[in-house]
């Protein structure tokens, strides 16, 4: 399962409202980093026969099931810090990350 806290689906479902399209937000993974993996995340304009399809706070999340071994259990927040914002993933099955936090192994 993959969940949203408040703050990420609202976020989404306004620049989903800007777009004016898509069912949703996809994430993945890919191989990337120094530390093996790197998170996606893209709009989704269609639901593809494979995903799995994840909903809260009345956002789509989706998945395709090769991801979604390594994102089981994830929650994905939007955080300000400062002058830094964006999406932040806190993914149960990480076990190291690389030191500017963009690439992950499990």
């Amino acid at each position: 399962m993959i969940t949203l806290t408040p703050n990420a689906a609202e976020h989404i479902r306004s620049f989903l409202t800007k777009r004016g399209k898509g069912e949703g937000i996809r994430i993945g993974v890919k191989t990337s980093g120094c530390s093996g993996m790197a998170y996606t995340l893209e709009f989704a304009d269609e639901i593809l026969p494979d995903d799995l399809v994840f909903e809260g706070h009345g956002v789509k999340v989706l998945v395709d099931p090769k991801s979604h071994i390594y994102l089981d259990g994830t929650e994905l927040d939007f955080t300000k810090e400062g002058l830094q914002e964006g999406f932040k993933f806190a993914n149960p099955n990480v076990k190291n990350e690389c030191g500017c936090g963009e690439s992950f192994n499990v």
